[in-house]
C-alpha cells in the first residue's frame, strides 16, 4: 500500500533543504524507517515538536522510492522535554538511540521497539540513575539481538559459576581455565549488579555501590561496542551511573 500507519520512536533527524528534515525512526511493525518531514522546521509546521529525538508518535507515512514522507504525526509519548533538561538523561538517551540505530540495521522486532520506548520513559521519569537505565537497556538490547552475555556460567566452556573474569570478546563471564591473561576481574557485588541490570531487579541496582556501578558500566560499554564492531560515540559524554548521582 502507498500509505501506512505505525507507532514510532524518533532516533535522529537531519536538515534537508531550507525547511524539511529527514527523520530516522524505529517503528513498532515496520522496522527502521527514514522519512522526510516537509516544512517541519517552519514555525507554522503542523508537526511542531512531534518529530524530535526521543519522542514517541503515531505517524501516517507515504511510501516513497528511497525515503518515505510523513503525512501525519500525533504524540504518544512526550519524553524529549523531560530528558533534554538533564545532562545525564540527555546523554544516556543519545547513547540508547544510537545503539538502537546500529542494532536494527537489518531487522527490528517489536521487543526492541518496546524496550527502547520503556528506557526513554524511565529516563524521563528519573526514578533511577540514568547510567543504570542505559546499562540495563544495552544488556537487554544486546540479548534481543542474539548477543546475551553469559553471567552465570563460563561463556567458553559452560562451566557453572560463580566466576570472576569478564571478557567481552569471549561473550561474558569466563572461568579461571578459559580466562586470558589480563582479563578484567570482578568482585561478587559487581557480578550481582550485572545480573540485576539484565533481569531488571531495580531494588538491587539502586542499592549498588558506586564502585560496582562504575565497573559494570565500563564492562557493558566494552561488550556492546565489541559486538557492534564500532564505538557508540555518545558514550563518551555519559556520566557515571553511581547511585545518588545528580539527575
Amino acid at each position: 500500500m502507498p500509505t501506512y500507519r505505525d507507532e514510532v520512536v524518533v532516533l535522529r533527524t537531519h536538515k534537508l533543504g531550507e525547511a524539511d528534515r529527514i527523520v530516522t525512526m524505529l517503528s513498532r511493525r515496520h522496522g527502521k524507517v527514514r522519512a522526510v518531514a516537509k516544512g517541519v522546521r517552519r514555525t507554522s509546521s503542523r508537526f511542531g515538536a512531534r518529530l524530535e529525538p526521543f519522542m514517541v508518535a503515531d505517524v501516517l507515512l507515504y511510501q516513497g522510492r528511497s525515503l518515505d514522507i510523513v503525512q501525519q504525526a500525533e504524540t504518544l509519548g512526550s519524553y524529549g522535554a523531560d530528558i533534554a533538561v538533564h545532562y545525564d538523561r540527555y546523554t544516556s538517551a543519545h547513547a540508547m538511540v544510537e545503539a538502537a540505530d546500529r542494532l536494527n540495521e537489518a531487522e527490528t522486532t517489536i521487543e526492541q521497539y518496546l524496550l527502547l520506548v520503556g528506557g526513554l520513559r524511565a529516563l524521563a521519569a528519573g526514578d533511577h540513575a540514568s547510567r543504570s537505565i542505559l546499562d540495563s537497556y544495552l544488556l537487554r538490547a544486546m540479548a534481543l539481538s542474539g548477543w546475551a552475555p553469559s553471567l552465570s556460567e563460563c561463556a567458553r566452556c559452560s562451566a557453572p559459576g560463580p566466576h570472576d573474569a569478564f571478557v567481552a570478546q569471549l561473550g561474558g563471564m569466563v572461568c579461571a581455565d578459559c580466562a586470558p591473561m589480563g582479563s578484567a576481574r570482578l568482585d561478587p557485588p559487581t557480578v550481582r549488579l550485572l545480573q540485576s541490570l539484565m533481569s531488571g531487579d531495580w531494588a538491587d541496582v539502586d542499592a549498588a555501590a558506586p564502585r560496582s556501578c562504575a565497573a559494570a558500566s565500563g564492562l557493558i560499554a566494552a561488550y556492546a561496542q565489541w559486538h557492534l564492531e564500532r564505538g557508540i560515540r555518545s558514550l563518551e559524554h555519559v556520566s557515571s551511573g553511581a547511585p545518588g548521582a545528580i539527575r
